[in-house]
């Protein structure tokens, strides 16, 4: 299901920064959850990619949508009840970390004419999700996707997949000021130590110019960095960045 590589995906191997902080700054201002349907149609021109969606279940049970697939795919997708066999929502409840579509099961039947119905909507061959989960549980998925070549979405995927977690979780932080009653998340405090290197690690440092800028030795950092992730409760290292981000601990 490979096709070459388009200008409009090489414009979004070069995406840059700027654009990443222009997203999460508009993140930041939007007050309404109209905004973040304009938001979403941002990142698909930021990256250059097809689509973008953010699925939302609030401590509730009631689901919210901001994307850009095709009103006549939405529609499907509701009536079929769809969310019972899309191994993208199966497999994300299943896991904590980001997952690329390739990697899912397609293998049963059911799956398998799903993804016949995804295709032919253009919703596209190649898929990245993040699912989050917050609160009371609250579950929500930020997914993009596009249409091309395995070699070019493995780069794409590679070079902007920690910008899109973090868009992810801010995105969620986003969503969770809309929700009724919402009851804080509360997370253990970072040590200064463990802020500035969870924050020159998100500013792009490697770990050995991190170890350098603090005076410590790379052994030392592993240490803050650890105990960082565990008081976040994340799994790596991008996923305690994201989160630290996500709840105001650093900014960049």
């Amino acid at each position: 299901m490979g096709c070459v590589v388009s200008t409009k995906m090489m414009r979004g191997l070069m995406a840059t920064k700027a654009e990443l902080d222009k997203i999460l700054g508009a993140l930041d201002a939007t007050k309404t959850l109209e905004g973040l349907q304009d938001i979403i149609e941002s990142i698909c021109a930021g990256f250059a990619i097809d689509h973008a969606m953010y699925h939302w279940v609030d401590s509730a049970g009631d689901h919210y949508y901001f994307g850009t697939y095709p009103d006549a795919w939405t529609q499907q997708y509701q009536e079929k009840n769809y969310t019972r066999i899309d191994p993208v929502v199966v497999g994300c409840y299943q896991r904590f970390h980001p997952v690329d579509w390739k990697r899912l099961d397609w293998s049963p039947k059911p799956a398998r004419e799903f993804l016949k119905d995804a295709l032919k909507h253009g919703v596209g061959n190649q898929g990245y999700s993040i699912p989050i989960r917050g609160p009371n549980g609250q579950f929500a998925l930020f997914s993009v996707s596009h249409n091309c070549a395995d070699e070019t979405w493995e780069k794409f995927v590679d070079q902007h997949g920690r910008d899109l977690i973090l868009i992810g979780h801010y995105f969620n932080r986003k969503a969770l000021e809309f929700e009724p009653d919402r009851t804080p998340e509360q997370a253990q405090p970072l040590s200064p130590r463990e802020l500035d290197a969870l924050t020159l690690l998100a500013i792009g440092y490697s770990r050995a110019q991190v170890a350098k800028t603090l005076s410590i030795s790379e052994h030392t950092l592993r240490v803050y960095i650890e105990s960082a992730r565990f008081k976040l409760g994340a799994l790596n290292t991008t996923h305690a960045i994201a989160r630290a981000i996500s709840c105001g601990m650093i900014i960049i």
